[in-house]
C-alpha cells in the first residue's frame, strides 16, 4: 500500500502544468478602523489589487484553525500545505536554517529578541526600539565573545536581523519542553525558563545560567540590555516541495526566518534581497527557472506590530504598485495572501481570517475590490490554510482527476 497522501497521488511529477507565483504579505489581515469601519487593506489605495480581484477568485483564509493565533512558522507551513498542528517546528529552527547554520541531530535552537528592561527587570520594549542591523549585530557579538559554553553545552549565537538573533545549543540530553522567557507583553518580567518534563531539565538549567550571564554582560547597555527567548525546537525532516508536489521552488525573502521555513520544505533560496524592490527584481531575473516562486513581504506585519494604521496602508500600497511587473511575467497562477492577521488595533498576531486571492484562467470573479469584506463572500469561501496549496495546484492544472 502506498504511504503517500491522496493529494500526492494526484500530483503531476513531470514538466506539465503552470508556473505559480505565491505572494505572502506578512500579517495582511486587519480590523476595521473605529472611525471609518474599514481595515488597513480596505483603506489603502490599491488599484492593481482591486483590478486583479475582478479577474480572480477571492476567499477568506483561516491560517491554522478557529480561534488559533498562529506564529509565522505555523502560518507559513500551513500556506505551503503542511499541517502545522502535526508538523510544527520551533521558530528557533527556522531562524537557524534562515541564517545558514547547519543544524546537527540533537541541536536545540531558539529565537532571541533583543529587548529593553528596567532596573527591576520589567520589559519596556520587546524589540529594543527595533534597533539597526549594525547595533543588533554589535550586541549579539558582545555576548557571543563572552559565552561559548554553559555547563558543558556549546553555545552559538548568530545575529539574524535588527533585534532578532538565534541561539543554538549543542550537547547531550537536551530537550525543547522549556517555558519561553518572552512574556509577549510589555510591563511584565521575563518568564523563568522552567522545564515541563524531565527530558528538558538540562536545557532549562543551561538557558537560566546563560541568561544570568547575559544580564551581567549587557548591564552597561541602555537600549538592548536583555535577551528574551522563545521558539525552542529540534530540526526534523520534512518532505520537500519536489517530493510532495513535483515542483521546483524558489524562495525570495529578505528576513532569515522566512528563508528558513522555505529551506525546511526544500525550496532553493535566492540571494537575499535588500528591499521590496529588490525582491521583485529577483523574481524578474529568475522567472522561468522554477515552477513555484515564493515572495515574502514583511512590512505589512511590522507596521501592524507598531500599531501604525497609515504605515500598514502605505506598505500595502507599495506592494500594489509592484503588481503590474509581476503580472507582466504572465505566471499561470498568482496567489496573494498572508500567513496571519496583524491588526494595527491589536498590535500583535491574531486569529482573524486573511484576505486571499487566486488569479488564473480558471477563476470565478465575484468582486470589484480586494479586502476583508469582499473576500468573505468570494468564490473560494472560507479556506483552511492547508487547503490552499491543493487549490493552487488545481488552478495550475497540476492535479490529475480523482477516480474513474
Amino acid at each position: 500500500m502506498s504511504s503517500s497522501s491522496p493529494l500526492q497521488d494526484l500530483v503531476f511529477h513531470g514538466k506539465e502544468g503552470g508556473t505559480i507565483v505565491f505572494v505572502v504579505m506578512d500579517g495582511l489581515g486587519g480590523l476595521p478602523h473605529p472611525k471609518t469601519g474599514l481595515t488597513e487593506l480596505e483603506s489603502a489605495n490599491t488599484p492593481n489589487l482591486d483590478g486583479l480581484s475582478r479577474q480572480s477568485s477571492l476567499g477568506s483564509l483561516l491560517p491554522v484553525g478557529s480561534g488559533i493565533t498562529p506564529g509565522s512558522g505555523p502560518g507559513h507551513l500551513a500556506l505551503f500545505g503542511y499541517d502545522p498542528l502535526t508538523s510544527n517546528v520551533g521558530r528557533g529552527v527556522l531562524s537557524a536554517l534562515g541564517v545558514g547554520f547547519e543544524l546537527q541531530a540533537g541541536d536545540v535552537a531558539a529565537r532571541i529578541n533583543l529587548a529593553t528592561v528596567d532596573e527591576k527587570g520589567i520589559v519596556l520594549d520587546r524589540r529594543a526600539g527595533r534597533i539597526s542591523d549594525d547595533e543588533g549585530r554589535r550586541v549579539v557579538n558582545k555576548v557571543s565573545e563572552a559565552i561559548d559554553s554553559v555547563d558543558g553545552v556549546d553555545i552559538t549565537l548568530v545575529h539574524e536581523k535588527e533585534h532578532r538573533a538565534v541561539l543554538i545549543m549543542r550537547g547531550e540530553n537536551l530537550g525543547v519542553d522549556v517555558a519561553e522567557t518572552d512574556p509577549q507583553l510589555v510591563g511584565m518580567k521575563a518568564i523563568e525558563p522552567e522545564a515541563s518534563c524531565e527530558g528538558s531539565e538540562r536545557t532549562a538549567k543551561v538557558v537560566k545560567t546563560f541568561l544570568e550571564r547575559v544580564d551581567d554582560i549587557l548591564a552597561d547597555e541602555s537600549v538592548a540590555n536583555a535577551f528574551l527567548i522563545r521558539g525552542f525546537g529540534i530540526h526534523s525532516g520534512y518532505s520537500t516541495f519536489d517530493e510532495r508536489y513535483g515542483l521546483s521552488a524558489l524562495a525570495i525573502a529578505k528576513y532569515p526566518m522566512y528563508r528558513g521555513v522555505a529551506k525546511l520544505v526544500g525550496m532553493e533560496i535566492a540571494s537575499t534581497p535588500s528591499s521590496n524592490e529588490d525582491t521583485v527584481k529577483t523574481l524578474e531575473s529568475s522567472f522561468g527557472s522554477h515552477d513555484f516562486y515564493f515572495l515574502h513581504f514583511k512590512d505589512t506585519d511590522t507596521r501592524g506590530h507598531d500599531e501604525d494604521f497609515e504605515g500598514k496602508m502605505a506598505a500595502i500600497e507599495e506592494i500594489d504598485a509592484m503588481l503590474p511587473r509581476i503580472m507582466d511575467l504572465n505566471p499561470d497562477v498568482l496567489v496573494i495572501t498572508g500567513d496571519h492577521a496583524t491588526p494595527t488595533l491589536l498590535g500583535e498576531h491574531s486569529w482573524h481570517h486573511v484576505p486571499t486571492m487566486i488569479h488564473s484562467k480558471w477563476t470565478r470573479p465575484s468582486a470589484d475590490t480586494f479586502g476583508e469584506t469582499t473576500c468573505r463572500t468570494g468564490d473560494l469561501g472560507v479556506i483552511k490554510g492547508i487547503d490552499l496549496m491543493p487549490l493552487v495546484l488545481a488552478h495550475a492544472l497540476r492535479l490529475n482527476k480523482y477516480g474513474a
